[in-house]
């Protein structure tokens, strides 16, 4: 039997709907213009809590009592986080609620989609105090290779937020509930063994709560791995290929350390970002008008660090996007090797192109997409089908 790579790959696509393709188009190429609004918004965050002088007003308080550089970042961090999260709320609605709303991939109410952003807000609030309280010792101690120290010290919080995150934050916002025995759990416990995943946390959660997209994914490292499938594929018809095909990739992610790889590059890629904030700080201090602000060790002056940061990582999106779609590459290839099932895998992308564009250009690839396009992703698998089909035809 000859399989046409090209023309299988059409035929998949050819099962979405001309509307349901210019409904992703319009939401994906709408979702690119977001990034440089976003940037836009957290720029103007940044000068208007200049502009209202708390930070200055309650580091000069502290400092009047006597109280300790650790105890001063520590607590106009909290301020500082707290200011950004409030005066961002409007824009992180209209992004993450109402637009996903508008494109029916979320049936979240508005209230549910608050209370969980205000959780969410906390958690991410004292994680990211405790690290600013790092930052800035680093900054006093080590002062010209503070953005080295920095770095490494961030990839520690994020190694430690991969390992938590499963146990104490995730289960906060969805119920895990163990996979029924039957036809889906035995075939994820099969592929399990098979590429040496943990098979003892195989889990269905309630990922309708929040949105409608397709998903699943394997967290947790060094044998905690967890896997959970949300329960949209089911609603959306997912067989035992799907599955198969879904779970494998997800492995892929689990087997080959993909988290531990990515945190190596974060890491190389905040020691960059420090040194740029660095060299850039009295710029930015002088652009956005903070004539209260001290030095780059002025803990009132992280909205300065953070209008700079949202500068270059906007910069940064193609290479980070690069990274990642390199990695979910691989975990696409090890699905294929491993679970073998290229309809399987492509009939769950094809549902994933109701929020990602199925067919972009090369260059709007390169610069928005964070995974490899649908049809990318399709033809790869398809191109797979076709030498199993010629290796079995040589046997």
């Amino acid at each position: 039997m000859t399989i046409d790579p090209a023309a299988e790959t059409a035929r998949w696509l050819a099962t979405m709907s001309p509307e349901e393709t210019a409904r992703a188009v319009s939401y994906t190429q709408g979702g690119h213009w977001l990034l440089l609004w976003g940037a836009i918004v957290g720029i103007v965050v940044a000068w208007l809590i200049i502009r209202l002088g708390w930070l200055s007003a309650i580091r000069d308080r502290l400092e009047r009592r006597r109280g300790r550089p650790v105890l001063v970042s520590l607590v106009v961090g909290i301020v500082y986080l707290a200011l950004s999260f409030a005066l961002t709320l409007p824009w992180a609605i209209y992004e993450n609620w109402w637009r996903e709303k508008q494109y029916g991939l979320t049936e979240q109410p508005l209230t549910g989609w608050l209370t969980e952003a205000l959780m969410s807000g906390a958690i991410s609030t004292l994680f990211t105090a405790l690290l600013l309280v790092g930052i800035y010792f680093l900054i006093r101690r080590a002062r010209r290779l503070w953005w080295m120290w920095a770095a490494g010290l961030t990839a520690v919080f994020v190694v430690f937020g991969l390992l938590i995150s499963p146990i104490l934050i995730e289960p906060l916002f969805n119920t895990y509930t163990p996979a029924p025995n039957g036809e889906v759990r035995d075939a994820v416990v099969e592929l399990a063994h098979k590429t040496g995943t943990p098979d003892d946390k195989i889990y269905i959660y309630d990922g309708s709560k929040q949105s409608d997209r397709y998903t699943a994914n394997v967290s947790g490292l060094f044998g905690s791995a967890r896997v959970a499938m949300s329960d949209v594929m089911f609603a959306k018809g997912a067989d035992i290929a799907e599955v198969r095909g879904v779970v494998g990739h997800e492995m892929g992610h689990y087997v080959h350390m993909h988290s531990l790889w990515m945190t190596g590059i974060v890491i190389i890629m905040a020691a960059v970002g420090f040194w740029l904030i660095d060299l850039f700080y009295p710029l930015a201090r002088t652009l956005l008008g903070a004539k209260r602000v001290g030095d780059i060790q002025d803990p009132a002056g992280l909205p300065v660090l953070a209008a700079i940061g949202v500068v270059l990582g906007l910069l940064a999106t193609p290479a980070f996007n690069t990274m990642i779609r390199t990695i979910e590459a691989d975990a696409d290839h090890f699905s294929l090797v491993h679970a073998n099932e290229p309809d399987g895998l492509s009939k769950a992308l094809i549902k994933t192109a109701e929020y990602r564009a199925p067919s972009p250009s090369a260059v709007e690839e390169f610069l928005f997409y964070d995974h490899p396009s649908v049809e990318n992703r399709v033809r790869r698998a398809m191109e797979w089908k076709a030498e199993q089909a010629r290796a079995n035809n040589r046997r």
